[in-house]
């Protein structure tokens, strides 16, 4: 599994379905860079259990990621076809009606192997044909990545596991409280928070306060 914190995010361009609706060809997160932070993350497929209350919960939380002026996008290994069709059922009958951030369609999954999250590769058999081994779907990976377009911060979860949109807001936080103010964030830090400065002191004083 690779490591991409503090590395470019890979570039891509793909179809993605916008707005609960809209087909857009080409999407790129390259159309963020110096304006928002972005949180792109990956789920392993349309129609399936785990994966819905993941994009629902993002979706009741976008006002939180509005305000720190940050753009949320989903990936998987579906077709634009597939993410239009789960996007206009309703959330009683399995789909994810009314989520309108974009998902970008990665069929031939090549933004998955990008950012390493496929549960799987291709290999050769014993008569030297490539076939694909594992699960062709990508883990839950969650890739924070700021206005320069560098990953600061990325999870990878397997496929039973859910994520925590709280999680990802705290992470949010934390980076744009560094940019902000130069001071470090230490454990379990969330806004409003004291944080600390990166000298022998800071850390002294801080863990004085929090721990003695």
């Amino acid at each position: 599994m690779s490591v991409l914190v503090g590395k470019k995010a890979p570039l891509f361009e793909a179809t993605a379905v916008v707005n609960g609706g809209e087909f857009v060809e080409k999407f790129s997160l390259e159309q963020y860079i110096g304006k928002k932070h972005v949180v792109f993350f990956f789920y392993p497929l349309d129609f399936t259990f785990v994966c819905p209350t993941e994009i629902l919960a993002f979706q009741q939380k976008m006002e939180e990621f509005d305000k720190r002026n940050v753009a949320v996008v989903g990936c998987s290994v579906d077709s634009q076809f597939s993410h239009w069709a789960w996007l206009n059922t309703e959330v009683k009958d399995g789909g994810i009606k009314g989520v309108k951030f974009p998902l970008v369609a990665d069929l031939s999954k090549t933004i998955s192997e990008n950012f390493d999250v496929l549960a799987g590769e291709y290999d050769y058999n014993e008569d030297g044909e490539m076939e694909f081994e594992g699960e062709a779907v990508a883990y839950r990976g969650l890739f924070l990545i700021d206005k320069q377009g560098v990953v600061r911060h990325q999870l990878v979860n397997d496929l039973p596991l859910g994520r925590s949109v709280a999680e990802a807001i705290r992470m949010i936080d934390a980076l744009q409280y560094f940019e902000e103010n130069g001071e470090v964030c230490p454990a379990d830090w969330h806004a409003g928070d004291e944080a600390m400065s990166a000298t022998a002191d800071g850390v002294a004083s801080y863990l004085g306060k929090k721990y003695e």
